[in-house]
């Protein structure tokens, strides 16, 4: 019996002995995790704050790319309207030294890159038309001019000398496209 008793002692202290082991392997594997984690929270930290400040980056880029555009649009119609001044100070120079006394007045002056009726701003792939009867008239009006005939003031009201947009122009089948203006003008003298 105390053979036995001892081989029980023994036994279960093998026992406790191999849970104590197991235990401290547990806790060792169990500090190794919360460490892995600490360390993937820490690195998603980070990754969460390296994408904030990659998303405000590419916002405040954006702002500004889209304000150097806006600037550079802007310029580009100045240096037009710039460009037509210089070329009708240019015409009024030569006319002035060719002794041209009586220079053909012309017509409102309009930006180019602008549509002459709804001032829609024309694009790289926008459609513009030119007036095909404004610029008939136009062609009959300087014939008649070299012919010695003056134009009057109600011959060159007519004359709509702009470009239109898609939408303000009406299509006249085989004689091209005419702005709206011109195209009422015709349709009140047909009648």
């Amino acid at each position: 019996l105390p053979q036995h008793l001892a081989s029980l002692a023994a036994t279960a202290q093998e026992e406790t002995w191999q849970s104590r082991q197991q235990l401290q392997a547990q806790r060792q594997e169990m500090a190794r995790l919360q460490e892995e984690l600490s360390r993937a929270r820490q690195d998603g930290e980070r990754w969460a704050s390296a994408l904030q400040r990659a998303q405000r980056e590419a916002l405040e880029r954006e702002a500004t790319r889209g304000a150097e555009q806006a600037r550079q649009q802007e310029l580009i119609r100045d240096m037009k309207k710039r460009l037509l001044e210089l070329l009708r100070e240019k015409d009024a120079l030569w006319q002035k030294t060719e002794g041209i006394d009586t220079p053909v007045p012309s017509p409102v002056p309009r930006d180019p890159g602008l549509c002459a009726r709804c001032h829609k701003d024309f694009r790289l792939l926008s459609r513009r038309y030119s007036c095909r009867w404004a610029v008939r008239e136009w062609g009959l009006a300087l014939g008649q001019c070299r012919e010695g005939s003056a134009l009057t003031s109600c011959s060159l009201s007519r004359l709509c000398q702009g470009k239109v947009c898609h939408s303000c122009s009406m299509d006249m089948g085989k004689h091209g496209r005419c702005c709206l203006i011109c195209y009422q003008q015709r349709h009140l003298q047909a009648t």
